[in-house]
């Protein structure tokens, strides 16, 4: 079953889920070198840029309480699992295997790309289980702005094949 949750809840995962993707792209500059390793450290830094928004967003709503009853927290251990399925983990580990996994730029930027498009995916179900016209609204701020992300790192992709 589907629980509501507020925008509160959603802009905590976001957070949580753009300081996983800073340190991936931290860590994919590290790999390359020259005008890649640049690529990579000017999207940690959008990463850092989202992360600071999203905290502001964060700071700016109340922490409501979920609008049903639920007394063994099913709604958070909901929001954990969901975040947890992402393709960017929070475990040390977990970034040393995928970086393990990456041999080319194109290998790094379809990471990438498929970490942009999972943060879509989960956030448009946050919108929908939103629990108010406003958490909506808000939550819709986080959509835009990992589809302008997305946007970027799929150009790159498509200059970097035409190579």
């Amino acid at each position: 079953m589907i629980y509501p949750f507020n925008a509160w809840d959603a802009f905590k995962i976001a957070v949580n889920m753009e300081e996983n993707g800073l340190k991936f792209y931290k860590a994919a500059a590290k790999k390359f070198t020259g005008p890649i390793s640049e690529l990579f450290n000017s999207l940690a830094q959008e990463e850092e840029i989202h992360k600071s928004i999203f905290t502001r967003f964060l700071n700016g709503l109340p922490q409501e309480q979920p609008t049903i009853y639920d007394p063994d927290n099913e709604t958070d251990d909901y929001l954990k699992m969901m975040a947890s399925i992402h393709v960017f983990k929070n475990e040390p580990e977990d970034l040393d295997k995928l970086m393990a996994g990456i041999n080319t730029v194109e290998d790094a930027l379809k990471l990438a790309m498929s970490f942009e498009k999972d943060s879509i995916v989960f956030f448009v179900q946050l919108k929908n289980a939103a629990d108010s016209l406003s958490d909506e609204v808000s939550v819709d701020r986080l959509v835009l702005e990992e589809a302008k992300h997305l946007r970027k790192l799929s150009r790159i992709f498509n200059a970097q094949k035409s190579k």
